[in-house]
C-alpha cells in the first residue's frame, strides 16, 4: 500500500500538542494592523486548540503529524 500524503497546507497551519490534540495560530494578525487596537492584537497572539468538531478532519489531513 502506498504512503499517505500529508496535506501541505494543513501542515503549515497546525501542530500536534503533547496530549494528542492540535494547536493553531489565531487569524486576523497578518496585515491591516494599524486600525486594530493593541488589546485586540495582544489577545490574538496566543495559540489556540482546534475545536473538537474539527479534530477528525485535521487528523486525516495530517496522518503522520
Amino acid at each position: 500500500m502506498p504512503k499517505m500524503k500529508t496535506n501541505r497546507g494543513a501542515a503549515k497551519r497546525f501542530r500536534r500538542t503533547g496530549s494528542g490534540g492540535f494547536k493553531r495560530a489565531q487569524s486576523f494578525r497578518s496585515h491591516i494592523l494599524t486600525k486594530k487596537s493593541t488589546k485586540r492584537k495582544r489577545h490574538l497572539r496566543p495559540t489556540q486548540q482546534i475545536a473538537e468538531a474539527d479534530q477528525a478532519a485535521v487528523r486525516k489531513m495530517l496522518p503522520y503529524g
